[in-house]
Parts: structure tokens; sequence; C-alpha cells
């Protein structure tokens, strides 16, 4: 298990308010290796055009991955900030939710390498993120 403990979704769904609790992402599971958040599509996360925007998705992916790094290493010494990421958006979403799958590539002692996916809700993959991490000392 990558995790430093045992995984409280309910802590990390009543994390002070930032970007992602205002677009409504949500965690909603873990495994030995992996964090999965969910958001919803609605009036916060569409484009005008009323599909999913892509800005929304990488929030999401960034929020899971961001979350994802700080479950493994000691926050009282250091902190993850991101470093890098970039997302291939391969099909619109115009309703329901979509589901982010956080699992890493890459765990090391300065960088962490997460990939992400997200799929909409007949497990259709909708975008496909690769988000590295910088792990700092903490000020």
């Amino acid at each position: 298990m990558i995790w430093k403990s045992e995984i409280n979704l309910d802590a990390l769904n009543n994390y002070p308010e930032y970007l992602g609790s205002f677009l409504g992402i949500k965690f909603t599971g873990w495994s030995e290796n992996s964090l999965i958040a969910t958001m919803p599509v609605n009036e916060r996360t569409q484009q005008p055009f009323g599909i999913l925007h892509g800005g929304a998705s990488v929030v999401l992916a960034e929020t899971t991955g961001t979350f994802a790094s700080s479950l493994i290493i000691d926050t009282n010494a250091f902190d993850c900030v991101g470093l890098e990421i970039n997302a291939n958006h391969l099909r619109s979403v115009s309703s329901g939710e979509v589901r982010a799958v956080c699992i890493p590539i890459h765990l090391g002692n300065k960088t962490h390498v997460w990939d992400i996916r997200l799929y909409n809700d007949q497990d259709k993959i909708v975008c496909i993120s690769r988000f590295t991490v910088a792990i700092i000392d903490k000020r």
C-alpha cells in the first residue's frame, strides 16, 4: 500500500473550502494504490456550450493528484504543489458526473507523477491527465 495510513474519506470531503469544493468535487473511494473522486457536470463545471469545461476536468485531476500526494508524504515537514499537468480531452460530457481515478506512475522523494483518468457515467474515458507534483520543504 502506498498510503501512510488508511484514508478517511470524510476528512478529505470536509476539508476547508477551496476551488474543488466550489465545483462539487467529492472523494468517493480508494484502493491500495488509487484515489477516486467525482465531480458533477453542471452549470459550475460546464463551458458556455453546455459540455464539461476542460479546465474543470483539469481541476478535478489536479485536486485528486494533490490530495493523493498529501496522503503519502509527511505533511508536518513537507508540502505538495503542482509542478506540471497535461490533459487530453477525449469525449464530451453534458450531464451526470465524471469520476477521476488517480494512480501513481512515480513516487520519489522530491516528485510524484500521477496518471489520472476521468470517466463518464457509462464508464467511458473522458480525459487522460498526467500530473507532476513537487514535494517541497514546509515553509
